[in-house]
């Protein structure tokens, strides 16, 4: 009976041991799941400030930390659970579209490249929200070689996972561009050659993304930031410089 005794203590005590572990790594778990901007931040974002690379008109606090910051990280944290972040609807709450997705645009989709960064011909739907499968142009907003600004969301992650094709990764490394960089958008026969003019990290209460401004054309790339977060947005603008109407092939599909 002693023996017997002690073996079940010795089993009671395996798990409370097991289950103190599972405790302890749950909570190292939430911990980086939480604060994974801030580590995000340091590894890929503290040199292109440092560089001047990128702006920022929020204070600087809200974007490393502080106590706005802090609620702010714990904020995207719960959203990034209860959100759908394919819909590009989502990643402004504050925004309301009242413009549905349709079929009957002048121009459906078209095609953007960033040399720099190695994409090419990537695709840009006009007709939804849908950021799984392409690029999107917030619906409503101008066309490229329009007066006004064509706003485009797309996805980022870690820089590691970056690929050109796989729209879930595409704008992975869209952090390393810099002003006077170009971006290329080609509408049927057209292509218009943008120049990188601003480069800004805001908050997702800053609707000014979708502001228009007539006097040229212009492109603002919107996507999440630090990579592999949610946490804010990284804002790409760029005018128009020149017209091409050459004919285009990409992957042996001839764009008219």
């Amino acid at each position: 009976m002693p023996t017997v005794y002690v073996k079940k203590e010795e089993n009671k005590l395996k798990k409370k041991k097991i289950l103190g572990l599972v405790f302890i790594l749950t909570g190292i778990l939430m911990f980086l799941y939480f604060f994974f901007p801030i580590i995000s931040y340091q590894l890929f974002l503290g040199d292109a400030y440092a560089s001047s690379n990128i702006e920022a008109p929020i204070p600087k606090y809200m974007v490393v930390g502080g106590n706005s910051g802090i609620a702010s990280l714990v904020t995207q944290g719960i959203d990034s659970l209860t959100h759908n972040y394919n819909d590009a609807r989502s990643w402004y709450p504050k925004i309301t579209s009242n413009i549905t997705p349709s079929s009957k645009t002048k121009v459906s989709s078209y095609f953007l490249s960033i040399p720099r960064l190695g994409i090419e011909g990537a695709s840009v739907s006009t007709t939804d929200y849908d950021l799984d499968n392409h690029l999107v142009q917030y619906l409503g907003t101008s066309i490229p070689g329009e007066r006004g600004t064509a706003v485009i969301f797309g996805h980022s992650t870690i820089p590691a996972w970056f690929d050109p094709h796989n729209y879930k990764a595409i704008f992975a490394t869209l952090h390393t561009i810099k002003v006077g960089d170009e971006i290329d958008a080609t509408v049927g026969a057209a292509k218009y050659q943008y120049k990188i003019f601003s480069i800004v990290i805001t908050s997702p209460d800053d609707t000014n993304i979708l502001s228009q401004s007539f006097d040229n054309s212009y492109i603002t790339i919107v996507t999440c930031t630090p990579p592999g977060t949610i946490w804010k947005r990284l804002i790409v603008r760029a005018s128009l410089q020149s017209i091409n109407t050459t004919t285009f092939v990409w992957k042996n599909k001839k764009i008219i």
